[in-house]
């Protein structure tokens, strides 16, 4: 997908909505200085444009009981399209998978996983990682503490018009 370009107003209401994407219109308008009716025309663009992919509650882990969060590092045989589209989707029904990313190096997939417990993460790595068929490693790393995990993309850093 080529890269959208964002004017300076585009970049304040989506760094905007990253910090707070339960503001109200009217209110984002304002911080942006633009009418209520401009803003909401913008934000809708940016959510056809796929930008704004959607919104969502951010949700404390350890409060939530998922304290455990876990990287694992899979590996595969059989390189292809078939058996890549076969892992993700896979990894894709499994709930406490919450990222997962096509890498290079050692590792083919790196999956984010949390878990209430050494217990729930030993039933998801033997019960569903390694019950895919073509993955054949997997190597665990797991979060002591997390600094961050939600931070805002930099819009500072994209091509800028105007």
């Amino acid at each position: 997908m080529p890269e959208q370009s964002l004017d300076k107003t585009d970049r304040a209401i989506l760094d905007r909505l990253q910090r707070d994407g339960r503001i109200a219109n009217v209110d984002l308008a304002d911080a942006v200085a633009l009418s209520p009716s401009s803003c909401l025309r913008r934000t809708k663009a940016l959510e056809s444009a796929g930008i704004i992919a959607g919104y969502r509650a951010e949700l404390d882990r350890d409060r939530a009981g998922l304290g455990l969060t876990v990287f694992i590092a899979l590996k595969v045989e059989q390189h292809s399209r078939e058996t890549s589209r076969h892992i993700e989707a896979s990894l894709c029904e499994i709930p406490a998978v919450v990222a997962c990313h096509v890498v290079s190096g050692e590792a083919d997939f790196l999956v984010e996983a949390v878990v209430p417990s050494l217990a729930a993460y030993e039933e998801l790595l033997l019960d569903k990682v390694l019950a895919i068929g073509p993955v054949v490693d997997a190597r665990s790393t797991f979060a002591i503490r997390t600094v961050l995990s939600r931070g805002a993309l930099p819009l500072d850093q994209l091509a800028q018009r105007s």
